[in-house]
C-alpha cells in the first residue's frame, strides 16, 4: 500500500511537470496583454467631465510609474485641452515611439496640427490613419472632421 501511494505521488509529480512543460510554449507564444497596465477609467470620466485639470494631476502620476502609449495619448489629449500645445506634442510624440500604430494618438495628434494652423502635418496623420483602418475607423473620422470644420472657417 505504501508502495501504490508513493507511486501514485510519483506519477501525479510526473503528470503534473509534463503539464507545466507542455503549458510553457503556449503562454509563451500567446499574444499577451500587458498586466501593469494602469486604469484609466477615472482618467476618462475627468476628461468625458471635462475635467481637464483633475484628470492631468492624475496622469502626472501615471505618466511618472508608467510608460504607456495610452497614458502618453491621454496626458497629450488633457494638456492639449488646458492650451499647452508644445507639451501635448511632446507627450503624443512619446505615445507614437511606444506604438505606432496608436490610432487615438494620430487622430489627437492631427487635431493639435489643425488647432495650431499646421494642415499639412494634420493631413500627414490622416494618411496615416488611412494605411492603419483602410476600411475606415473613428478617429479617421473625427480627424477628417475637425479638418473639414477648420477649413470651412
Amino acid at each position: 500500500m505504501k508502495y501504490a501511494i508513493l507511486g501514485f505521488i510519483w506519477l501525479c509529480a510526473i503528470s503534473a511537470g509534463f503539464s507545466a512543460v507542455t503549458a510553457f510554449p503556449a503562454f509563451a507564444v500567446d499574444n499577451m496583454q500587458s498586466t501593469d497596465a494602469p486604469d484609466l477609467r477615472s482618467v476618462r470620466a475627468k476628461i468625458d467631465a471635462k475635467d481637464y485639470v483633475g484628470a492631468l494631476a492624475e496622469l502626472r502620476g501615471l505618466a511618472e510609474d508608467n510608460q504607456q502609449a495610452d497614458v502618453y495619448n491621454l496626458m497629450g489629449y488633457t494638456l492639449r485641452k488646458t492650451g499647452d500645445y508644445k507639451t501635448s506634442l511632446t507627450y503624443y510624440t512619446k505615445a507614437l515611439e511606444l506604438q505606432s500604430d496608436h490610432k487615438a494618438a494620430r487622430e489627437y495628434l492631427g487635431e493639435l496640427f489643425v488647432e495650431t494652423g499646421e494642415m499639412a502635418k494634420a493631413e500627414e496623420q490622416v494618411a496615416s490613419l488611412k494605411q492603419l483602418c483602410p476600411s475606415g475607423c473613428e478617429e479617421l473620422e473625427d480627424l477628417q472632421k475637425a479638418i473639414t470644420a477648420k477649413n470651412g472657417n
